[in-house]
């Protein structure tokens, strides 16, 4: 740590005026501010939190699914279970950090844990977007009207470390932790498998299990199924997990790129891994440091996947504009459309359309920590561009002037500030795996961890 960086637009909170050196006049003095990396990674954590604090859905306090902030009215009443689920461990930073006090932190975690206890629920699980005002499922789609096990299972990790957090806290704190205990434990994950050694995604009051989408890997929902092996009332075996997730050893993957092995079969993107979001969701809480089940060593997963993808944008094979040691990250976010609007697109190396999302670089940072800093120090290089109300901007791409998508998704913020505290102390990894039912669970599906 301790490199310096050069501010464009000298916004933030660090200045810096310079000795004039012999010889020198004033105006050949470079009097821009610097900033260490802790400085930085500070800044970033607390611009970023400001989305799950100052932005947050007015009624519920949960995470609105977007915020515009030209546009505020945008899906102002759109909560996001998963996104919610990230809010919950970024208010957990946010204490630890400072940005609030810590009645604070607890009096706005009440007001969300109290509003998930009436919102709509499908055998227990929530839906991926709820009206904050009012509780009720928002469809995603005509048949996605109910239960989201996936958003479900990213809120139950963001429950357990609010448990953990708080259970040993004042009478106040231990009654929020039994709250966030009960909330994740009354999610009936034996219900998603439909009787089959498998988990699916979703269920609807009206369609039923139309949908039938199952949960397998590699990609993003390896946390459903360890919330479901933790489960004590509503687990599910291990046969579920070699079968569902594990495609009985099918997960597996001999493909190499840029001098790395994927180690993993990923879906639909089998040559170079598929957006860095996969390296993230799932490990806000789970730690990936050791963890291994039969299979595979999910750290070394994780590291593959970041370099490789950190490799291919240093190589630009489409030659975009910028691309290179510092301006990286392919991953899910708001993209540019071909007519210059502003689209969404599952990026990454076979899907690369010239957007860059700092969200994929900035939440890598515990897997490569000096390529992540590179690509933070490119993304504040260019604050005047970048650096919004909340954090950096979701998305931007040199290669069209400089396009900037000017707004933000809480799965793509949430991760930020949380994968840097873990990269600075583990808070979330600490909280999740300390958890009993949680090594109960990885117990029960033979990880090593």
């Amino acid at each position: 740590m301790g490199a310096l960086l050069w501010s464009c637009s000298g916004g933030d909170d660090y200045t810096y005026v310079p000795s004039e050196l012999p010889g020198e006049s004033e105006e050949t003095v470079d009097d821009e501010p610097e900033i260490t990396d802790e400085e930085l990674l500070d800044l970033t954590q607390e611009t970023t939190f400001k989305y799950f604090w100052d932005y947050a859905e007015a009624n519920s306090g949960g995470a609105r699914e977007r915020y515009h902030p030209d546009d505020t009215s945008n899906s102002a009443n759109v909560v996001t279970t998963g996104g919610t689920g990230f809010g919950l461990m970024a208010l957990l930073v946010g204490i630890e950090r400072g940005f609030i006090s810590r009645d604070e932190g607890v009096g706005r975690l009440e007001k969300i844990l109290t509003f998930l206890e009436s919102a709509d629920r499908f055998h227990g699980a929530w839906p991926h977007w709820i009206d904050g005002a009012s509780g009720d499922v928002i469809p995603f789609s005509t048949e996605d009207d109910g239960g989201d096990l996936v958003e479900t299972a990213f809120l139950a990790q963001g429950l357990i470390c609010v448990k953990e957090y708080f259970k040993e806290g004042s009478d106040t704190e231990k009654a929020l932790a039994e709250k966030a205990d009960t909330l994740w434990k009354g999610v009936e994950w034996d219900w998603y498998t439909q009787g089959d050694n498998a988990l699916y995604w979703h269920w609807s009051p009206n369609y039923g299990f139309n949908i039938n989408l199952k949960l397998s890997g590699y990609n993003e929902v390896l946390i459903a199924y360890i919330m479901a092996a933790a489960s004590p009332d509503y687990g599910i075996d291990k046969d579920v997990y070699t079968a569902g997730w594990a495609g009985n050893g099918g997960i597996l993957s001999s493909n190499t790129a840029y001098g790395y092995p994927l180690l993993v079969k990923h879906n639909g993107a089998e040559n170079y891994g598929g957006p860095l979001f996969w390296a993230h969701y799932s490990y806000l809480g789970l730690d990936p440091n050791g963890l291994s089940d039969e299979y595979v060593n999910y750290w070394d997963v994780n590291v593959n996947h970041s370099k490789i993808n950190y490799g291919y944008c240093v190589e630009n094979p489409k030659n975009f504009e910028s691309y290179g040691e510092d301006c990286w990250g392919l991953t899910a976010s708001y993209s540019r459309n071909s007519d210059g609007s502003m689209g969404y697109a599952a990026h990454h190396p076979e899907n690369d359309l010239g957007v860059i999302s700092p969200t994929a670089a900035i939440s890598s940072m515990p897997y490569t920590p000096e390529e992540s800093l590179a690509a933070l120090r490119y993304f504040y290089k260019n604050e005047d561009k970048l650096l919004g109300p909340a954090g950096f901007y979701d998305a931007f791409s040199p290669e069209y002037d400089f396009w900037v998508a000017e707004a933000y998704l809480a799965i793509d913020q949430g991760p930020q500030i949380i994968m840097i505290e873990n990269y600075r102390t583990g808070l979330l990894w600490n909280l999740f795996m300390q958890n009993e039912d949680v090594q109960v669970g990885l117990n029960l599906l033979n990880f090593s961890y």
